[in-house]
């Protein structure tokens, strides 16, 4: 296989220059449409946007653009240009960027498309890179450029023995003109990609050093803690804060909208400010329930859309001349976000411009809210980025950064706002709750004939996926969603739609299959094959990719070779373009199943940090299966009835049951990782406590408030 290349412009893609005091500055485009030129600051050292600097020291520092919440991009970005520099791993350092959006074109953390969207920008600079160091040698020893070779941050002449540091020819390379297109390494050529390499902010973390926002203090800061509606559908109707501004520590009181902030010296002292505040609440219309939802969810399932979302073939009469029909309900409450990192934000609004600070998803959308708020020009508003103790999508959601950028505005002076974890459980953005009929046809050779979904679901838009597995491999298919309406606010949930839509998906076909009288894993590769040679309408999935990790975590797994007394499940799920296979097995303890092991499959194309992406894997399952088992959030009269972790079930570390990671060689692109193992997972388990017990599990959470559980 020959060297890829890559096709960028160099004249727009790459800007070099030298360092004041010695070293190279490569400036990448990084996607963005808009060429940027350099920062007289950074040319001093200082942050900027978009660039790989190389100092005559040797070390390498990459500006990373993208939210760190959990996911490893920190690591895993500057990872991918020390392959292609072929740098040495221990001289290459990140700093996090601020929000640029002339210098960088997506600067989110979500839909697991950082490094999908990164990959070639950052190969591509690092090649451009080496090539120009090996120049600088070729140049600085007479040379030809050919027979210079590189590794570990080293250009070597083997012909001769000589041989120089990056740092050491960086003044050199920096006058080199950039390659247009600079060959890039094949698969096999990789000497970091798909090691296990520690994350990079590790030692920070465990040592304590301001990372997140919870740690940010700034000079002349105060702390609002906000008095938000404690239902949805209320409006403020009056204030007496003449308790609170005697307080100690309180220094301001400020109402806007619909809610009232008290800043203080510290959290402490806003909290209990906040307690003393005496406010009437009036409903604006009737107050909602979850009993009303529910209702109202599974009215929808009996009524048709007026559009379905696919159609292909025709149902009806396939249903109308089936051997046997399979039909069931699939069922999910609201589910908050729960990171550990309470959400905060910094906010110094003053006249010759705005200073935002803290955890956010989506810096940029948090820019344009606040300009909108503020009327002012995005360009005067800076947005930095600290690390965040968990996103799962809350924090792409912007209302909270909002809030500290009103109040101090407001209240003319710095603010840092913090929510207690009751004010995000009580008064914050769930995962919608759905609803899911699902009917299958089977033919007298319990071949799949016709497939039927029916969704609904709480202001989610679509419930459904319509290209989802088994789409495409049927000739009748009919995929209907309803959306309902309501004052609860619902958002993105890790793997929004997918999280629930998998497990039910999966856990219905396990139900087909064994209603067909075949093994659930041959069931969906003969669909998968069927999809291959008569496909019908738009494949989204690739099949021969999705076969893959089903026969791999098969085979891992000894898929129907377990040992007497261990039950296994099986699902497959493909999102994110990233295909993952599991099979949970499970034994029975004291009359309750317990997980003995968890084996998953994944093709996420070429891996990047084996160590990150087991762990992104790993915590997925973990996160799967602790919501499924325990989470729900329910409504009573417009409020939540679980607003802190004394109502609400997390899962336990000694529940946690070990898993094991298997990954497709592959050389396709890298796909995401932070959101694909969670779907499946659920489905995994739910169909192993079948063979196990015979117990059908299609409603979450598994175990209601009160009981004890399944897991032994």
């Amino acid at each position: 296989m020959e060297n890829q290349t890559a096709s960028f412009d160099r004249r727009s893609f790459l800007k070099v220059s030298a360092l004041a005091g010695g070293g190279m500055l490569i400036g990448i485009r990084w996607i963005s449409e808009r060429a940027r030129a350099f920062d007289p600051a950074f040319l001093e050292g200082a942050a900027f946007n978009a660039y790989i600097k190389i100092t005559p020291d040797g070390k390498i520092t990459i500006q990373s653009p993208n939210p760190e919440i959990g996911q490893g991009v920190k690591t895993s970005m500057p990872m991918i240009v020390a392959e292609e520099l072929d740098a040495d791993w221990a001289h290459v350092v990140v700093e996090q960027a601020p929000l640029d959006t002339e210098a960088y074109t997506r600067q989110v953390a979500g839909g697991s498309g950082s490094i999908r969207a990164s990959w070639k920008p950052l190969r591509t600079a690092g090649a451009a890179a080496r090539m120009m160091l090996i120049a600088a040698a070729a140049e600085k020893w007479q040379v030809a450029p050919e027979t210079c070779v590189t590794s570990a941050s080293i250009v070597k002449h083997p012909a001769t023995n000589r041989q120089a540091t990056y740092g050491e020819l960086a003044s050199l390379a920096a006058t080199q003109t950039p390659p247009a297109d600079p060959p890039l390494k094949i698969p096999s050529e990789f000497r970091l990609l798909g090691k296990r390499i520690p994350n990079v902010d590790n030692q920070a973390i465990v040592t304590g050093e301001n990372l997140f926002g919870q740690d940010l203090k700034r000079e002349g800061m105060a702390v609002a803690v906000v008095a938000r509606p404690p239902a949805f559908g209320l409006k403020l109707v009056s204030v007496d804060d003449s308790k609170t501004k005697s307080m100690p520590g309180v220094q301001q009181v400020v109402r806007f909208g619909n809610k009232v902030a008290v800043l203080a010296n510290t959290t402490w002292e806003a909290k209990k400010g906040r307690d003393a505040l005496q406010l009437q609440w009036a409903p604006e219309g009737e107050l909602e329930s979850t009993d009303q939802h529910d209702s109202a969810l599974r009215a929808l399932l009996d009524k048709a859309a007026e559009t379905p979302r696919r159609k292909d073939g025709n149902t009806e009469p396939a249903f109308a001349q089936a051997s046997k029909t399979v039909d069931a309900v699939y069922e999910c409450p609201f589910l908050p976000h729960n990171a550990m990192e309470p959400l905060n934000f910094f906010a110094d609004v003053r006249p010759d411009g705005v200073l935002m600070a803290g955890p956010t998803q989506t810096p940029e959308s948090a820019r344009t809210q606040i300009a909108k708020l503020l009327q002012i020009d995005p360009k005067k508003i800076r947005v930095e980025m600290t690390r965040q103790g968990g996103g799962f999508g809350r924090r792409l959601n912007t209302d909270y950064a909002v809030e500290a950028a009103e109040i101090s505005h407001l209240a003319k002076k710095p603010v840092k706002v913090v929510w207690l974890r009751e004010d995000d459980m009580g008064g914050g953005i769930y995962r919608p709750a759905c609803k899911y009929r699902f009917r299958a046809a089977l033919d007298a050779q319990g071949n799949l004939t016709a497939y039927h979904l029916r969704g609904s679901g709480i202001n989610v838009g679509n419930p459904t996926r319509e290209n989802n597995f088994p789409a495409g491999a049927l000739p009748n298919l009919l995929i209907e969603g309803h959306n309902l309406e309501s004052k609860v606010t619902t958002g993105p949930w890790r793997a929004p739609v997918h999280n629930f839509l998998g497990f039910a998906e999966q856990s219905f076909l396990d139900e087909v299959a064994l209603a067909a009288g075949k093994d659930p894993v041959q069931f969906r590769l003969d669909l998968l094959d069927q999809a291959k040679r008569q496909p019908v309408g738009r494949q989204e999935y690739q099949a021969d990719r999705l076969m893959g990790v089903i026969r791999l975590a098969a085979e891992k797994a000894n898929w129907g070779q377990a040992p007497s007394g261990v039950f296994q499940g099986f699902s497959a799920y493909f999102s994110f373009s990233t295909y993952v296979a599991q099979v949970v097995e499970v034994v029975v303890i004291n009359n309750k199943p317990k997980i003995q092991r968890v084996v998953c499959a994944v093709d996420c194309g070429i891996l990047i940090n084996r160590s990150g992406a087991e762990n992104q894997v790993a915590g997925a399952i973990v996160d799967g299966l602790g919501h499924a088992m325990f989470s729900q959030l329910t409504i009573k009269d417009g409020a939540p009835e679980q607003t802190n972790f004394d109502r609400y079930r997390l899962i336990r570390m000694a529940e946690a049951p070990p898993v094991e990671v298997h990954f497709v060689e592959s050389e396709e692109a890298p796909t995401g990782l932070g959101e694909p193992a969670l779907p499946p997972f659920a489905a995994a388990f739910a169909n192993a406590v079948y063979r196990a017990t015979g117990k059908r599990l299609r409603n979450q959470p598994f175990v209601q408030p009160g009981e004890p559980g399944l897991l032994g």
